[in-house]
């Protein structure tokens, strides 16, 4: 058996290898190339160096996009993860102290599935929904949205969510948001689960309060969990592509107020067949999600709980 360990290890993993490094790791490799050159999809590309990467940093509309990931960088995984814990907390442990145990609410399970919906939806039904929830109307032919037609109700002033630039960014991370929450729940209720419920009850018997069992018990033995979703949110916060393709005015507005690089990247590329510059936008963003998850795994990285 162990003679025939090696080659049997190296044939279950040739297929999925194979396929990884031909559909992942050569297409990075394609577009690092393309980057180096001014192919506009058609004719032969031709080498100019660093050229693109050099022109980015002049570009109005990729400097506007750096910004606004970084905003979602922030804003994204800060709120989601606050609602969600807030949540999760709730469902799992959120119930009285009955018979010694510490229960969560009433119907718990399925609270979980309702948080869980949005995110089995397909993006652009998330943005054609929020497109009427948003809608501003022009007293005329078109009307209020859900938000916009309660503020009228009540005599407030409306918001122009996806029609002012000041306002329009936060519009999409609060759908951004809406769609990521129910996930984070199941992630960590999930995680709250696998904690032995007698340190929660031990801790509540000893008279520790909801906050004291949440930052000082939850927490803590959360961390990996926490990591992990962390990173997975901040991801998210360097793509928003279809979110802002849906739901914004003019790709990307108003005023390039909503742009996000991938959406600058498909813009150059197929819109203006700059293949080279988008690629270089492409590169950008490779190094910049990585640097991102490598200094969050780094910061982050703490002794593991085991109980």
């Amino acid at each position: 058996m162990r003679q025939g360990k090696y080659p049997f290890i190296f044939g279950f993993l040739a297929a999925p290898v194979t396929l990884y490094v031909v559909f992942v790791i050569w297409p990075y490799i394609q577009a690092f190339q393309i980057s180096l050159t001014n192919w506009n999809g058609f004719s032969a590309p031709k080498y100019i160096g660093l050229d693109n990467f050099k022109n980015l940093f002049s570009d109005d509309n990729f400097v506007a996009a750096v910004e606004h990931h970084v905003v979602m960088l922030i804003a994204l995984p800060l709120v989601t993860v606050m609602i969600a814990l807030f949540f999760s907390f709730l469902l799992n442990l959120g119930g009285k102290l009955q018979g010694g145990q510490l229960r969560g609410v009433r119907g718990a399970n399925l609270y979980k599935v309702i948080f869980f919906l949005p995110q089995v939806l397909a993006v652009a039904i998330v943005g054609v929904l929020f497109q009427t929830i948003y809608q501003k109307g022009d007293g005329t032919n078109v009307p209020d949205g859900v938000i916009n037609g309660l503020l009228h109700a009540v005599h407030l002033p409306t918001i122009g969510f996806i029609t002012n630039p000041a306002v329009a960014l936060w519009s999409m991370i609060g759908v951004m948001v809406w769609q990521a929450v129910g996930f984070y729940v199941v992630l960590f209720s999930a995680g709250m689960a696998s904690i032995p419920k007698d340190l929660f009850e031990a801790a509540a018997l000893d008279g520790a309060g909801r906050f004291t069992l949440f930052f000082k018990v939850t927490l803590p033995l959360l961390w990996d969990t926490l990591q992990v979703g962390w990173i997975y949110l901040g991801v998210a916060a360097f793509d928003g592509f279809a979110i802002v393709q849906v739901l914004s005015i003019d790709n990307g507005g108003p005023n390039h107020s909503t742009t996000v690089l991938p959406l600058e990247i498909y813009r150059n590329a197929f819109t203006y067949s700059k293949f080279g510059y988008a690629s270089a936008m492409g590169v950008v963003l490779f190094f910049m999600t990585l640097t991102f998850a490598a200094l969050t795994m780094r910061v982050t990285r703490r002794d593991s709980i085991e109980f």
